[in-house]
């Protein structure tokens, strides 16, 4: 497993601007994701910068799910308007029906997932739609985050308290759901020499078997 703690700047002509959180480190610079083009991706939980959409850009068969038809409302026509196909679909998390078996290339997870309570169940079945081998990459707010103040410099509660989760807890929920966690960052704002702890953890896990 490669473990990184970084803080990148920006690189130009990247083709894959994936956002991975506010102010952090993108996928055109982490390269977690891979070459996308005609595989078939979902988004899970739609982002502010609606990912589907940059993966349907960088030639993917893009498809968002979310639970709120707010996000899916505008993310339908933010991908309206720039002419980009992108299928949608209003449901929990954790209801992929409209997705066979083994027929998912990449699900990525941007700041979706830190307070599902049921998150054994999300992940069975994004285990269940993903191809074997293929990575499943969840992005969060660092846990330690959960535990500082407004100022992000005092202590103010314990580590891992709900509905926070420990990144123990991350790791063994994806390795019970038969994932195997390859890559692991923790990704500290761009330009914030004062920051004290990362922002954001960002989980690259691969199916394993069938």
């Amino acid at each position: 497993m490669r473990v990184v703690v970084t803080s990148l700047g920006h690189t130009e002509g990247v083709a894959l601007h994936l956002s991975y959180g506010p102010n952090v480190p993108h996928d055109g610079e982490l390269r977690l994701c891979g070459d996308v083009s005609a595989k078939r991706v979902i988004e899970l939980g739609i982002a502010p910068e609606v990912n589907a959409m940059a993966l349907a850009r960088a030639g993917a068969k893009a498809i968002a799910v979310d639970a709120d038809p707010v996000r899916i409302a505008a993310g339908r026509a933010a991908a309206e308007a720039e002419g980009v196909r992108v299928e949608f679909h209003l449901g929990e998390l954790g209801d992929l029906g409209f997705a066979t078996s083994a027929s998912i290339d990449l699900v990525v997870a941007a700041g979706s997932l830190h307070e599902i309570e049921d998150l054994s169940r999300v992940l069975r079945q994004v285990h269940r739609v993903l191809r074997p081998e293929a990575p499943f990459v969840v992005t969060l707010p660092h846990p330690i985050t959960a535990m500082l103040d407004d100022t992000g410099r005092t202590l103010e509660r314990p580590y891992g308290q709900v509905p926070s989760r420990t990144v123990s807890d991350l790791f063994t929920a994806l390795s019970r759901a038969n994932f195997r966690v390859d890559v692991m960052q923790e990704l500290f704002p761009v330009g914030r020499l004062d920051a004290m702890v990362p922002a954001v953890l960002v989980l690259r896990a691969r199916k394993l078997g069938v």
